[in-house]
């Protein structure tokens, strides 16, 4: 699951590894990987 979401987003051009370190650094791009709404939380 994780890594489908990883492969199908497009605005950072950057490899899979590079997308999961930017997930565990910026919550804000984990969040619009998962496709939940920060206000939601």
């Amino acid at each position: 699951l994780a890594l489908n979401l990883l492969k199908r987003e497009k605005t950072k051009k950057r490899g899979i590894r590079g997308k999961q370190l930017n997930a565990s650094w910026d919550h804000s791009y984990l969040l619009k990987l998962l496709g939940v709404q920060p206000d939601a939380i």
